[in-house]
């Protein structure tokens, strides 16, 4: 009888900087979309007083603005869940096969 330990190679753990510059990505972005919302209430409130037709302009930049920036955000965030493996790319659908009709039962007849 052996004895010993059977586990497999550890991987080492170490600095990623992929993982720093995700980090930093979503940071930035979440930084800037709470800007951009704040920017947007207070042009919105602007052009509600005071009637002024460039605070519409400038709440209607800042929301998109703060909507790419929402956006960018989460799509960091998954890749950084997928960096640090909480989560896996989905499997690539197989191919379709050649011998078998476009369309179903249907387009068979």
């Amino acid at each position: 009888m052996s004895s010993g330990k059977h586990g497999g190679a550890r991987q080492k753990r170490g600095f990623r900087p992929v993982l720093l510059l995700l980090a930093v990505g979503i940071t930035l972005c979440v930084v800037a979309w709470g800007y951009l919302v704040y920017a947007a209430i207070d042009f919105g409130s602007e052009a509600r007083h005071d009637g002024n037709s460039a605070a519409w302009g400038f709440l209607a930049v800042a929301a998109v603005g703060a909507v790419a920036c929402l956006f960018l955000g989460f799509m960091l965030v998954a890749r950084f869940s997928r960096a640090l493996g909480f989560t896996h790319a989905p499997e690539p659908r197989p191919k379709r096969d050649p011998s078998v009709p476009k369309g179903g039962k249907r387009a068979a007849r």
